[in-house]
């Protein structure tokens, strides 16, 4: 028997963790935070457990309620009082994100990312203006989802224009980073032209530059009123088939000024995850989205699963995969079961 290597040697519980090759932090997490502007009480996210829309003068206990666990970082997503065709309230001065950044970053050390799209904000739930085609005779939303030309979708222009003016909305109102999240062609570029243009060199952007349209965002467009009114969002966000396509949006991202490289889902796109580690320099993101949050809860919940054993395992892969940081449900829970752990 050849017992020259004994790989088993390494396994015991002592060393075990000396030669451990991936490790988790609480700094490694980005918690997000849903702020509501149309309650004055905390609502539960049904479909995600131990989640809240929290209205906007509990922003900043919400996310003092983040920082105690070691997180750092949350993006921020918003719930307007109102919606139109435009998604006028995006970019509002006194918008429920602009105002929950104003008040988080003067009152608190978290780093603040916020998440730069239309779909919270039209009322037919795109993620930009609709093309000319889809629009009533009023110029609001079409739909009629069985009349419509399913090839018709977001006008890619107009939209650019308006994440422009979101982008520096939030600049102005203290956002440490811009998220894109529309998969919009020629955002990244749009959004770093008007922050620099107002003045926000220094602020960076994460681009949701390798986004699925996948079928894990469920309880994620239940919890942020973002469900598209008719059709969907498979002409701007991308084939779940296709892998090559991710490294040129990837690249075309890079090439317009992205900071950081966001994967969306998480878990489903391992491989993508690895590939953008290998290609790019760039900091590697990876959203582990609601879809995969629910599944372990509703498993935990029927006694099939350990909920904490297995999201960190899950949120380990993630970084063991190549991702520098993780926007993560699981955020808080796991990371106040490191520090216990310490």
């Amino acid at each position: 028997m050849d017992l020259t290597h004994r790989p088993r040697r390494l396994r015991q519980d002592r060393v075990r963790g000396l030669v451990s090759e991936t490790s988790l932090e609480p700094a490694d997490f980005i918690a997000p935070v849903f702020v509501d502007a149309t309650t004055d009480d905390r609502i539960p996210i049904e479909t995600m457990p131990g989640h809240e829309r929290v209205p906007i003068d509990d922003a900043v206990d919400r996310v003092e309620e983040v920082l105690e666990t070691g997180v750092e970082a949350v993006m921020l997503f918003g719930i307007p009082e109102s919606k139109d065709p435009e998604g006028t309230r995006a970019w509002a001065d006194d918008g429920v994100v602009q105002e929950a950044t104003r008040r988080i970053t003067s009152e608190t050390d978290a780093y603040v990312i916020t998440d730069v799209c239309l779909c919270e904000y039209t009322d037919h739930g795109h993620c930009g203006p609709l093309e000319a085609e889809l629009r009533g005779e009023d110029g609001g939303a079409y739909d009629h989802a069985a009349d419509c030309d399913p090839a018709l979708t977001v006008d890619n222009d107009a939209t650019l224009e308006a994440l422009d003016r979101i982008a520096v909305s939030h600049a102005e109102a203290g956002a440490d980073m811009i998220a894109p999240s529309g998969m919009m062609d020629g955002m990244v570029a749009a959004i770093r032209e008007g922050l620099d243009r107002e003045g926000y060199e220094r602020v960076p952007i994460m681009s949701y530059a390798a986004k699925y349209e996948s079928a894990f965002y469920g309880p994620f467009r239940d919890a942020a009123d973002g469900a598209p009114a008719f059709g969907n969002r498979r002409h701007y966000q991308m084939d779940p088939a296709n892998a090559r396509e991710a490294m040129r949006e990837v690249r075309l991202d890079v090439e317009q000024g992205a900071d950081v490289l966001m994967v969306k889902p998480a878990l489903p796109y391992l491989d993508i995850v690895g590939d953008l580690r290998r290609e790019f320099d760039h900091p590697i993101a990876a959203y582990n989205v609601s879809g995969e949050y629910a599944m372990l809860h509703a498993a935990s919940e029927k006694g099939w699963l350990d909920l904490e054993a297995v999201a960190r395992e899950s949120l380990l892969s993630i970084k063991r995969a190549g991702a520098d940081l993780i926007l993560t449900y699981f955020a808080e829970d796991v990371a106040a079961g490191l520090s216990e752990g310490d």
